[in-house]
């Protein structure tokens, strides 16, 4: 279960007609980017057609690999990664299967060591990619593709790589069809950054073990909830802070999360919101910190810093293990009222503790509380985060379901680079490179 709380007072400034507009605009799929609406409906994205082969193939490469390697950059593995991070063991088994990861950065030393590891192991590939363009990614998956063969020959690296990419084109498609390699399909209908409910995001969480169908379950049941409540719905709540806000002057939004493991969660949500609203001069910038470390850098900004912000708390309620203060008999530390009490109380108490501080800080706040970190609890906020988003872009006036700023510093690094046909303007780049020098 997820529960919304208001920390602070908070009353709603959009009218419902405006948030009853965009309501409807979402589900009757009739506004801007309503062509990349499929991930509206998790049961038809991960349909049993396309679990039963997710959890085939994840099988397959499994029992092959020590270790996959998932190329893929911003949404084809940022949900992968976030769901992976917070439900794998944090120590693993050493037999498990390690998921690493390639094609998000162009770190030479990165990409050199990876190579280097990659001798002494077992290993496939999955590739993320609809064009299979995608310079971070093609460059990564070039260099993996000649490992693979040096290493296995080329017939055996064909049946050690996955690609997930468009139906029907593109280079990575083409790829695969000439290779023999098997291929999932990165629906049309469905953008990168909502894609960890398609195969994008579910084989890399299959082969690590994870329970994709109570992810997807998860999902699937927040849908339910959504169009039941209708507008009383918390993610129509949080859609309506985040626009109030935003209309009194709030320009970044803190996602503040109290579990490590939700680092990575964390970095999948600024993703979402970032590429869907900062757009036309408009938006909430979204950041992020882990409690309690970051209250130990961040902390006295954010209670005494510019009051430009608002904090969303991700808050899990129950942990999967115990672990207690032990006693210490000269109490040199000065711990022992402490002594007996699990460590989940003191984090419970820094949480609260510090929302009460912020608040004092002038940080208007909620709170969104997670029963426990599963596979289902982590679907329905997936979703509950991906709906959100959808609706606060409509109420913000800007299409939440594309990304056009994104090809500025593409087109910018093609022409440095010298790529055929972006040779008009590279004199005037070099130009201005040399003068900040």
């Amino acid at each position: 279960m997820i529960t919304l709380k208001w920390n602070t007072g908070f009353q709603n400034g959009i009218a419902e007609e405006e948030i009853q507009r965009s309501w409807q605009t979402l589900w009757q799929r009739n506004g801007a980017g309503s062509d990349f609406l499929g991930w509206l409906d998790p049961e038809v994205i991960a349909s049993e057609a396309i679990l039963s082969e997710v959890e085939k193939v994840a099988d397959r490469l499994k029992k092959q690999s020590q270790c996959v390697v998932v190329a893929g950059i911003g949404g084809s593995y940022l949900g992968a990664r976030a769901i992976i991070e917070a439900l794998q063991p944090m120590f693993p088994d050493e037999n498990a299967v390690r998921i690493i990861y390639a094609g998000n950065h162009l770190s030479e030393d990165y990409l050199a060591e990876m190579l280097a590891y990659l001798d002494g192991v077992d290993y496939s590939i999955v590739v993320i990619s609809k064009s299979g363009t995608t310079t971070e990614t093609a460059v990564s998956f070039r260099l993996l593709l000649q490992h693979c063969q040096q290493k296995y020959g080329v017939e055996q690296a064909s049946s050690r790589i996955v690609c997930v990419t468009d139906k029907c084109k593109g280079a990575l498609k083409k790829m695969a069809d000439q290779n023999g390699y098997t291929s999932f399909v990165l629906p049309d209908e469905v953008g990168g950054r909502y894609s960890v409910l398609t195969p994008v995001g579910l084989l890399p969480i299959a082969l690590a073990g994870i329970n994709i169908r109570e992810l997807v379950r998860g999902a699937v049941e927040m849908k339910r909830e959504i169009r039941e409540m209708g507008l009383a719905h918390q993610a129509v709540q949080y859609a309506a802070f985040r626009n109030t806000l935003w209309r009194k002057g709030i320009t970044m939004e803190v996602l503040a999360a109290f579990e490590p493991r939700l680092q990575y969660f964390i970095e999948w949500w600024k993703q979402l919101y970032g590429e869907s609203e900062g757009k036309e001069g408009k938006g909430v910038f979204p950041a992020g910190v882990v409690y309690t470390t970051d209250l130990h850098s961040l902390g006295q900004f954010m209670q005494e810093g510019n009051r430009i912000m608002m904090e969303t708390f991700l808050y899990v309620q129950n942990p999967s293990h115990t672990c207690k203060v032990p006693a210490m008999e000269d109490d040199s530390d000065q711990l022992n009222y402490l002594q007996g009490r699990r460590i989940n109380e003191i984090n419970q108490k820094a949480y609260q503790g510090t929302v009460l501080a912020h608040e004092d800080g002038g940080v208007p706040s909620l709170t969104l509380e997670i029963e426990r970190l599963d596979a289902f609890h982590l679907g329905q906020l997936v979703y509950f985060f991906e709906f959100a988003c959808g609706l606060s872009g409509y109420l913000l006036g800007v299409n939440p379901f594309n990304q056009p700023g994104v090809e500025a510093y593409k087109k910018n690094m093609f022409t440095l680079l010298g790529k055929k046909g972006y040779e008009t303007g590279r004199d005037a780049l070099l130009s201005r490179i040399s003068s900040k020098k």
